[in-house]
């Protein structure tokens, strides 16, 4: 288990990767580009991390037919979703909600990467984080 501690270094590491990704390639480009970019950087930092993993759906603890499509799982504690997009719109957002309440998780990241200053394409969700 994490400790809140853990949760907020690896988040800083997180968002120092993606940082550089922007840094390096700027707005504009691909989603997959950027994904594959922060694979790349996350990988140098010696982070664990997984792409395009499969979450599956349990109804009332029996699994269903519908699984979901997680970008980035990293250290199995974080869930990253990436965007390419304009803006960032209530239903990207309800998606990482929806993920980290499905996966049981407590920490994930929206980041858009098609903005002038990453920062204001960072969003940070919780799910019953340290209560």
């Amino acid at each position: 288990m994490f400790s809140k501690s853990e949760y907020e270094e690896l988040g800083k590491i997180i968002l120092d990767c993606a940082f550089e990704v922007h840094k390096e390639l700027g707005p504009g480009l691909l989603e997959s580009i950027y994904e594959e970019c922060l694979c790349e950087e996350l990988s140098n930092k010696g982070v664990n991390f997984q792409n395009q993993v499969d979450l599956l759906l349990y109804y009332k603890g029996r699994k269903t037919k519908k699984y979901f499509r997680i970008d980035i799982l990293v250290e199995n504690v974080i869930i990253i979703e990436l965007k390419s997009i304009s803006d960032i719109y209530p239903i990207d957002e309800a998606k990482l909600v929806s993920y980290l309440k499905l996966a049981n998780m407590r920490l994930g990241y929206l980041l858009n990467f098609n903005t002038v200053l990453l920062r204001d394409g960072i969003r940070r969700k919780v799910n019953n984080y340290f209560l």
